[in-house]
């Protein structure tokens, strides 16, 4: 169990990957990894389409390039007045997201996470709020499938701004009307050093005891 405790306390988002190929053997034990997770009635309402060829990737990276460039002005924008060491830190997360966005396609491969609302129990779809329980059904996919990238040695990292073009990502890769994109994973062989310690809140800030805002510890 060190090893799980060890491998989720450094995903971190690996932006800067090699061309190497990912031999079919290693993705297969990541896409297994993803098929464990657990699922609203064990019903699985996703799938994931791996992707791999050149022309369709060169088609994403033309979808998310423009829409990262919006994203990190707006992003650039909003830390500008942050102190001078939080904003280099800032601008060293921004550079990483340029390169990605930059070099999406030479990505070896692009997994793209995909669920059916129809298959799934969203039991807040008629609440006065945006629905969030249909991405219970997919996310633990995603983290099972990233968690396995570490142990395998992959970097990796999850982006949604694919879905503010989701119809022409749906025709890049024929997705059928009734499914919607839920998240892309670039994934491939680290630049540098990949996965390592990240920083996170802990449970004395995001853990409650008994009601919300008492505090856990």
């Amino acid at each position: 169990m060190t090893d799980l405790y060890e491998a989720m306390s450094t995903l971190r988002a690996v932006r800067k990957l090699r061309r190497d190929p990912i031999p079919d053997e290693v993705l297969e034990r990541v896409l297994q990894a993803a098929c464990w997770a657990p699922t609203g009635g064990n019903q699985q309402p996703w799938r994931v389409v791996v992707v791999t060829d050149a022309e369709k990737k060169a088609a994403l990276h033309e979808i998310y390039r423009p829409e990262w460039q919006r994203y990190v002005a707006r992003f650039r924008d909003r830390v500008s007045s942050l102190p001078a060491d939080e904003l280099a830190k800032s601008e060293r997360v921004a550079a990483a997201g340029d390169h990605l966005a930059d070099h999406l396609h030479e990505a070896p491969v692009i997994l793209m996470f995909c669920g059916n609302p129809t298959a799934m129990a969203i039991t807040d779809a008629k609440l006065d709020r945006i629905s969030m329980v249909g991405g219970g059904s997919v996310y633990p996919a995603v983290q099972n499938a990233m968690l396995a990238c570490v142990a395998e040695g992959l970097g990796c990292t999850l982006t949604t701004l694919h879905c503010l073009r989701e119809p022409e990502v749906k025709q890049v890769l024929d997705i059928p009307d009734a499914w919607a994109t839920v998240a892309m994973v670039p994934i491939g062989y680290p630049v540098g050093s990949g996965h390592g310690p990240i920083t996170r809140q802990p449970p004395s800030r995001l853990a409650y005891r008994e009601t919300f805002g008492t505090e856990w510890a």
